[in-house]
């Protein structure tokens, strides 16, 4: 037993490590995609690339641990003010694209993946917190929460929803895509609220600048 706990925690390090990797190399190959320069013999086919671009990076970043901020960023940088709209909307709608995938996935999908991995307070966890509603789902993880920080979090959730959206490296966390996911599966979120939230969380650097239209 010791030996199969040992090889299933090696194998979650291996795909953990496996999905940042694959995140920052999917991010770098976004930014190659849209390295161009607008010319008018190229302007319908840069407009083509850039509407695929901004699909690929909506994809990119619903997906846990890729870089989405920081690419978004960059896209904004290169491109200058005139994307800033739409980069925003972009990472308002892969982010709400997250949370609803993790509000579909189905508890017992949650709780075997747990299993798999031996981490069964959290298999435990989530089984109870199944058939309840938000407040008491939400009472339940206060209470088995680790003391100290962990229930000051759950109690001001919101507020730690908006602060991890905009965490330097937060990619080691599962990024934006990830964090919007677990949210969605906690079930302790309205999607009115989230909404609201990731559109506060993300506004500050689009907004910054479209205001300085600052750019590389």
């Amino acid at each position: 037993m010791p030996a199969l706990r040992r090889r299933r925690r090696l194998l979650f390090l291996a795909l953990y490590a496996a999905l940042i990797v694959g995140g920052i190399l999917f991010g770098r190959w976004l930014m190659d995609l849209v390295a161009f320069e607008l010319r008018p013999s190229n302007e319908p086919q840069v407009h083509a690339l850039l509407m695929a671009a901004t699909a690929a990076y909506i994809v990119a970043s619903a997906i846990p641990f890729v870089p989405g901020a920081e690419i978004g960023l960059a896209l904004m940088l290169v491109l200058g003010p005139t994307t800033v709209v739409l980069v925003y909307l972009s990472m308002v709608l892969a982010l709400t694209l997250a949370y609803l995938v993790g509000r579909l996935v189905p508890h017992r999908v949650i709780a075997a993946t747990f299993h798999f991995f031996r981490l069964e307070r959290a298999r435990k966890l989530v089984l109870e917190c199944a058939p309840l509603d938000t407040p008491a789902r939400l009472a339940l993880m206060t209470e088995r929460a680790p003391r100290r920080i962990v229930p000051f979090l759950l109690r001001h959730r919101y507020f730690t929803l908006a602060l991890a959206f905009n965490l330097p490296g937060n990619t080691l966390i599962g990024g934006g895509g990830g964090i919007a996911l677990a949210a969605g599966m906690s079930g302790i979120y309205s999607f009115g609220a989230f909404l609201t939230i990731v559109m506060l969380a993300v506004a500050p650097v689009p907004l910054l600048l479209g205001l300085t239209g600052l750019r590389l």
